[in-house]
């Protein structure tokens, strides 16, 4: 029996659970997520209080026998009352909202323990849709939307016009306690980017840069998935966040590197290979 209160007293954070997005796992995400919950607990208490007026006036003045129907022509007061009350709500969540949106667009500094970041890391400028960290330096990701799979580029090209940056799909591998800034675009249709425990919803358009950043202090996995429908393969565009520390984000990017020299090593070897055939033979055996 004493069963049925613990389990009562689990379903009210159940529920609000359900009705509430993924708790936070990083600032910006933390941040919209407390703005959501404060605005859902004022809008339930104000839901519960107007139903339970109705409720009461339909039990309190429902028909009755040789009852005569009272004739009320409104009550200034009243309305006057419930207006001003409205209006001071929103008035109040919109300073709230507007208190808290430098923390979701204004990226932090990376915390102590993060990786290190080199020149190559540093954002290159910052713009009114671009921020920087205070410190000015981010690990900066570009996201490419391709249909239907995400691929995510990492700093470290060997050439200057940026050939050979090591990149991986479907997986974005981050270290922990680390800024990372990402620049969101399309290689082909609009495309949404949104991890809910990272943060909002962001566009890739085809043409355009959208940015966003997120900061991930413990090890984990997050998912996510593209949100805008982009095509019949959409339901299987989806996104992983994968957070480590950073040594280990370091020997992940190395070996990244690594397998991706060897497969331009054996496709040079395949291209000079095929080259080097003549006639038939480069039909024949490509």
């Amino acid at each position: 029996m004493n069963r049925i209160p613990a389990a009562l007293g689990h379903l009210l954070p159940s529920t609000l659970a359900f009705f509430t997005p993924a708790h936070g796992a990083s600032p910006n995400a933390q941040e919209i997520d407390t703005l959501y919950k404060i605005t859902l607990y004022i809008a339930l208490v104000i839901f519960i209080a107007v139903e339970g007026a109705l409720g009461y006036a339909l039990v309190k003045f429902r028909k009755r026998k040789g009852a005569v129907a009272a004739q009320i022509h409104g009550n200034t007061r009243l309305e006057v009352s419930w207006t001003v009350a409205a209006a001071v709500i929103l008035v109040g969540l919109a300073v709230l909202t507007f208190a808290k949106l430098s923390s979701i667009q204004d990226p932090p500094n990376s915390g102590p323990g993060g990786a290190e970041l080199g020149e190559q890391n540093n954002l290159i400028y910052a713009s009114t849709s671009r921020k920087l960290p205070p410190d000015g330096k981010a690990l900066n990701i570009t996201v490419i939307g391709r249909q239907y799979i995400w691929q995510f580029v990492y700093p470290g090209a060997n050439e200057p016009d940026g050939l050979g940056a090591p990149y991986s799909y479907e997986e974005l591998v981050v270290p922990t306690n680390t800024t990372v800034s990402l620049d969101i675009v399309s290689s082909d249709v609009v495309h949404s980017w949104w991890v809910p425990e990272l943060g909002g919803k962001f566009q890739a358009v085809p043409g355009y840069h959208n940015y966003t950043w997120f900061k991930v202090s413990k090890p984990g996995i997050f998912r996510g998935q593209c949100a805008f429908l982009c095509g019949r393969g959409h339901a299987r565009m989806i996104a992983t966040v994968k957070a480590v520390p950073p040594a280990q984000f370091e020997a992940w990017l190395a070996r990244q590197k690594q397998l991706i020299a060897q497969a331009n090593a054996e496709a040079a070897k395949a291209r000079a290979k095929l080259k080097a055939l003549s006639g038939a033979g480069a039909v024949e055996n490509p």
